[in-house]
């Protein structure tokens, strides 16, 4: 996917601060911080959104999730608590049409989220 701003970032084709990278997935401060921490956690391979993974697809579902756990601790947010957000379609306000997952922390969270 040329266009696609995530799959350029795997390719280190585009600039990021990445925290984290495996064989199967990347996780990189997101450049419009919303709190404190604000890591985008993707798969390697381009899934362009929640809703399109196939049965294939689960174990690196799971895998971003253990990749989650990984980067909140190296963030120093494990213990306090973050939230996870998957934006799935256009009125979720998903933009980035490469499936991520947004962690973010370092400060208290509110509800409704919006």
């Amino acid at each position: 996917m040329d266009d696609c701003i995530f799959c350029n970032i795997v390719k280190k084709e585009a600039d990021c601060d990445i925290v984290y990278e495996d064989p199967d997935s990347m996780a990189f401060t997101d450049i419009n911080k919303q709190a404190p921490v604000h890591i985008l956690v993707i798969p390697k391979k381009h899934m362009r959104s929640l809703a399109e993974i196939k049965d294939a697809d689960l174990p690196i579902i799971g895998h971003l999730f253990d990749v989650v756990n990984k980067v909140a601790q190296q963030q120093g947010i494990s213990k306090k608590g973050y939230r996870l957000v998957i934006n799935c379609g256009i009125e979720s306000g998903q933009s980035v049409w490469h499936l991520h997952i947004h962690m973010l922390g370092g400060r208290r969270m509110t509800w409704p989220p919006g």
